[in-house]
């Protein structure tokens, strides 16, 4: 049986039926689905399982926590027990947050979000952040390893640098991955999936190429396909 290809398939589904059939399409090819904040707002807890299914496919669950220590920590201890393989949080919010959540969830993957792929250096600029972007993932990326992060969650451009900064230990996941030829929409730094591996990355989350498919499940399949071609 062939292995299922290292990508988180983001579920971006306008209702928990399409959610979960999303993901038993895909589940065969793919090693993870992704539940993000509207689903889980909407649904709450039930999503988890109804996404799992019975194939016991990896839950990444994205919330992005961003808040003091004590509240981040307090919600990550809430959602441990719905066992995601892992949770996101913002490396902006700090070592002490990032810290709080990892010794709140312990068999969840912590993965520090560096900076939101939508963001253009012009974007960085206005809120802050001077000099090229791959300078503040690289001091961010740092920071949340050194406060116990277990995964980062970067650009598919930025990925070496933090590999290099990082080591081999730490799972990196790589939004923005675009097949070739596919609209980039909102993501402003985006790469294709051969690349963002090839760069370094362990997890790619891929959504519109694949859930605004005709069939998804022949979509996540022809890039399962092309990644194990591109990288045996």
């Amino acid at each position: 049986m062939t292995t299922p290809a290292p990508i988180a398939v983001a579920l971006d589904a306008p209702d928990l039926e399409t959610a979960a059939r999303w993901a038993g399409l895909v589940t065969p090819h793919v090693s993870t689905v992704k539940v993000g904040l509207e689903l889980y707002l909407r649904y709450g807890p039930d999503v988890i399982a109804s996404v799992r299914g019975a194939s016991g496919v990896q839950v990444f669950l994205d919330l992005k926590l961003h808040d003091i220590p004590n509240t981040v920590g307090a919600a990550a201890r809430a959602v441990a027990r719905l066992r995601p393989a892992i949770l996101t949080v913002h490396a902006a919010g700090g070592a002490a947050m990032i810290r709080a959540a990892v010794e709140a969830a312990p068999h969840t993957k912590i993965a520090a979000v560096t900076l939101l792929t939508s963001l253009s250096a012009a974007d960085l600029g206005e809120i802050g952040i001077q000099g090229p972007p791959s300078d503040a993932v690289r001091r961010l990326a740092a920071l949340a390893v050194e406060a116990g992060a277990q995964a980062l969650v970067c650009s598919p451009q930025e990925v070496a640098a933090v590999r290099a900064e990082v080591g081999p230990d730490i799972m990196l996941i790589t939004p923005g991955v675009r097949p070739a030829g596919a609209d980039t929409q909102d993501q402003a730094r985006v790469a294709t999936p051969e690349e963002a591996i090839a760069n370094g990355a362990d997890l790619l989350v891929i959504g519109r190429p694949i859930t605004g498919a005709p069939d998804p499940g022949a979509a996540a399949a022809a890039i399962a396909a092309a990644l194990r071609r591109a990288v045996p």
